[in-house]
């Protein structure tokens, strides 16, 4: 268990991501919420509103069912394992709560990893909440902030260890995640923009192992260097309707970093490395978008619609200028 733990937690804003990978593939078929209500109104329309009675009864106690098995799920599962971080974990010296700075470290990529974790569970918590028969309202105003809520309470462990500290910054990130979707579902009741993942393994974890990955798993948590993140559009639901656009490409917009082995500029400098950053243009499938009529294959393409799958990529950095890649992971 210690071992599990140590492994979900190097990039601490990413401590439930195995938790979100079975959170999402829970969810009801595309993720949407199961419409109950026509055949119960087709049933009524048959027999009589005394005989809809015990569907809308029955309609009732499903939906109340299901939001208990999500609330006591949910939060047996967050306990557990904020559970196991204080106990295999952050197992080291206490000090009084206090905060650091870490914005201008890692070229903002770690904030890139709060805002993408946040948004994600919060995209996951309102679609369950659908599913569970809360109103629409409710669903959106309480399951976009999901996500603050889970990645949040990690500053308080972070702000009592003394080789970390509580960062506003990582808050900040965080919120504005669950913002982000929070607007998007008030706006169009659906996500348009997605922040998506996509990681490359990179030579630079070789040189501090420790701290960047010494293993593949904790390369793809740990080493900056290798990780892009994305916010890929859809652009087919801002055309009119009847266009042509396949729903299920999208253009992609993304963002990386390299030269990247401590986590400030200037300990990369006296190391003769000078960390920049990368700018991508690319393509992305909307999983969400293939048809298909498999429950399996959508929950399935729901939960990997979080990743950005590998695409030629067109990218410019300041120190090399443009330059193309025929497949970027």
């Amino acid at each position: 268990m210690t071992l599990f733990f140590r492994l979900l937690v190097p990039l601490r804003q990413w401590y439930v991501a195995g938790w979100v990978m079975a959170y999402l593939l829970a969810l009801p078929q595309s993720g949407q919420a199961q419409v109950l209500s026509p055949r119960t109104d087709s049933a009524a329309a048959r027999t009589g509103p005394l005989a809809a009675a015990p569907a809308l009864v029955d309609s009732v106690a499903r939906r109340k069912r299901r939001l208990r098995l999500l609330i006591g799920g949910s939060a047996l599962s967050y306990g557990v394992i904020y559970t196991g971080l204080t106990t295999a974990w952050y197992t080291g010296e206490r000090v009084p709560l206090h905060w650091f700075n870490d914005l201008p470290e890692w070229q903002q990529l770690d904030k890139c990893g709060h805002f993408w974790g946040s948004f994600q569970e919060s995209r996951g918590a309102v679609d369950m909440l659908r599913w569970a028969g809360l109103s629409e309202k409710k669903a959106i105003w309480y399951g976009s902030f999901v996500g603050f809520a889970i990645q949040s309470p990690l500053e308080i462990l972070d702000g009592r260890d003394p080789a970390y500290g509580a960062s506003a910054t990582d808050l900040a990130a965080n919120f504005l995640g669950s913002t982000a979707l929070l607007a998007q579902q008030l706006a169009w009741h659906d996500v348009r923009i997605m922040p998506k993942w996509s990681f490359h393994l990179t030579g630079y974890a070789r040189q501090r192992p420790n701290v960047l990955g010494s293993n593949v798993p904790e390369r793809w948590l740990k080493d900056y260097n290798g990780q892009t993140y994305w916010l890929c559009t859809d652009v087919g639901a801002f055309l009119k309707p009847g266009n042509r656009w396949p729903r299920w490409l999208q253009p992609a917009f993304g963002y990386g970093g390299e030269d990247m082995v401590y986590n400030d500029d200037g300990t990369n400098a006296a190391a003769g490395l000078h960390p920049y950053r990368q700018f991508y243009l690319s393509l992305d499938v909307d999983l969400r978008r293939i048809p298909t009529h498999s429950v399996l294959l959508k929950r399935v393409f729901y939960t990997l619609s979080i990743f950005h799958l590998p695409a030629p990529a067109l990218e410019y950095n300041g120190r090399n200028g443009f330059g193309f890649h025929g497949l970027y992971m």
